[in-house]
């Protein structure tokens, strides 16, 4: 057998290796991980998977940045469940949820959600919570479906003038999450995705380091930003982030999400304000504040808060401020809810 063969069939072992290892952890992650949501049907065998918790009304759903999941309000959907229903979620293409079948711009992102909470039966009225990308979901969704909605929590809402088509200049970063995100697609096929975020979030780390440093100064900022961002959220839910993190579809689905910010820009542009419902906007101290103009653009009730300890993450910054405005909104909305919910 010549060298060039035994190396070929070396290569060609190894892939099968590493790719039923990723087939086998698939399977293991979501029978482990799984057990506290449930899988609701939208439609042509898509599914969305859904966590509840809590009782009473009015509901309180939460919805996570561009590549965040449900797991990124763990901490908030506790105490929020103590008094009150509550339910996070995975949007298509993220976390347990289906793969996506259409973009990712917030309309579209809304009418999924309409049509889970339908589903699952999960009535309103609602206290919609969102975080970067998904206060822009939560705006939409309050827009089209006012009857449902009684009050609104924008926790450091996407600033859709920072990106394109509005600055073009970023463009290139898009480009560039959508390349890389394309590039872990195969490797997350043959579990190298998988032995970098489990050594990262749930062992020493080291082959993660050593894989950062094989990718220069990109890799060891992408290993910074993760490893400081991951760390603000309890430590049980690591390893269900390392394995949402294990699998191609995540990558997939953040590439699609990626790729629509320009659309998802022009659809805010042109979007309803939200009318005559309650809204707090949460704004980080470390950034500049919003101003009138862009605060009448979201809607005619609005008031800014100013999360003085915060960057962007104000939820895991400063999480007992986001939960305080959220108990006012229920507070508020409560006497309300009683009719709706008999």
């Amino acid at each position: 057998m010549s060298l060039s063969l035994v190396i070929l069939s070396c290569i060609a072992a190894i892939l099968a290796a590493g790719f039923l290892y990723q087939c086998l952890g698939t399977r293991r992650d979501r029978l482990r991980y799984t057990g506290p949501g449930r899988w609701v049907e939208i439609g042509r065998g898509q599914k969305l998977y859904v966590v509840e918790k809590g009782s009473g009304g009015p509901a309180v759903l939460f919805e996570a940045g561009i590549a965040a999941t449900n797991l990124n309000w763990h901490h908030i959907q506790e105490k929020v469940s103590c008094f009150t229903a509550t339910a996070s979620y995975d949007r298509s293409g993220l976390g347990w949820s289906s793969p996506c079948r259409s973009q990712r711009t917030p309309g579209n992102i809304s009418t999924e959600l309409h049509t889970m909470l339908e589903m699952a039966s999960i009535k309103p009225p609602y206290i919609l919570v969102g975080h970067s990308f998904g206060g822009l979901v939560m705006r939409r969704y309050a827009a089209i479906y006012p009857e449902d909605v009684a009050g609104v929590v924008l926790v450091d809402p996407m600033r859709c003038e920072e990106w394109p088509p509005l600055k073009p200049e970023k463009q290139s970063m898009i480009e560039r999450v959508k390349r890389l995100s394309g590039y872990a697609i195969p490797i997350a096929h043959f579990g190298l995705a998988r032995l970098a975020v489990t050594s990262l979030l749930c062992r020493s780390g080291r082959l993660s380091g050593h894989l950062a440093d094989a990718g220069g100064v990109g890799g060891r900022h992408v290993l910074k930003r993760v490893t400081e961002e991951v760390g603000k959220m309890p430590r049980e839910v690591w390893p269900v982030v390392a394995a949402h993190w294990s699998r191609p579809g995540y990558y997939a689905g953040m590439q699609r999400h990626v790729a629509a910010v320009p659309d998802t820009v022009r659809e805010m542009q042109h979007a309803d304000p939200i009318l005559d419902i309650p809204v707090v906007v949460l704004t980080p101290g470390k950034s500049t504040p919003l101003s009138n103009q862009c605060l009448r653009k979201i809607g005619n009730n609005v008031r800014q808060v100013i999360a003085v300890e915060s960057a962007h993450w104000i939820h895991l910054d400063e999480p007992e401020l986001v939960i305080d405005y959220i108990r006012e909104m229920v507070t508020a909305a409560a006497p309300a809810a009683v009719p709706a919910m008999a």
